[in-house]
């Protein structure tokens, strides 16, 4: 199956950018997701393009709730852990999908309109907007701006977190390996052996 909206991924980095033009958001360790609301119908893909809506309902219900009827969100389902830090061990094992929430860092489409071609940060100001009222199930990822981000992914690393993705703040949204998206890993978290 081809999704209409094919995800921006993010390049690999050994340093955060520090500069005043970028964004910055802590990595969880979860599964990157579209939340796809058309009317009374959602769906949850994978970053494969798997149907994984059944799998999560929370998230599911979250986007019914909104009383904006077309939207497509993209983020990173995730547990929570009572540290806060998402569990991807507890994600993995489905014995708690009922559970999984979703970190929404991004919105490419609302109400019929395309906004992949605005620059990030008016589409998280239109995600905010969108998620105001904030409905169970469904979180904006909270994000900083600017130099910040070197001393962030420190924090970061020093919490157990796996790392942080910065983004450029006016670039629009473009399917495939961006440059003006990077990944920085902590070098000593878990996911390291593993990339999903």
């Amino acid at each position: 199956m081809r999704m209409a909206y094919e995800l921006c991924l993010a390049s690999a980095a050994k340093l955060v950018p520090s500069g005043p033009d970028w964004i910055h958001e802590v990595k969880h360790d979860g599964y990157r997701m579209l939340v796809i609301r058309e009317n009374e119908r959602v769906r949850l893909l994978s970053r494969n393009g798997t149907d994984w809506t059944k799998r999560y309902p929370w998230i599911a219900e979250a986007a019914l709730k909104s009383r904006q009827k077309r939207f497509v969100i993209d983020g990173e389902a995730v547990i929570l852990g009572v540290d806060g830090i998402s569990d991807f061990n507890a994600l993995h094992s489905r014995l708690y999908d009922h559970e999984v929430q979703l970190y929404a860092f991004d919105i490419l489409a609302m109400g019929g309109d395309d906004l992949r071609g605005l620059p990030l940060h008016l589409r998280k100001t239109n995600l905010e907007r969108l998620l105001a009222r904030r409905p169970d199930g469904i979180t904006v990822a909270p994000f900083e701006r600017g130099e910040i981000g070197p001393d962030l992914f420190q924090a970061a690393c020093r919490m157990g977190l796996e790392g942080l993705v910065s983004k450029h703040r006016d670039r629009p949204y473009r399917g495939g390996r961006q440059k003006h998206w990077i990944k920085v890993k902590n070098r000593s978290h878990p996911a390291m052996g593993r990339e999903l």
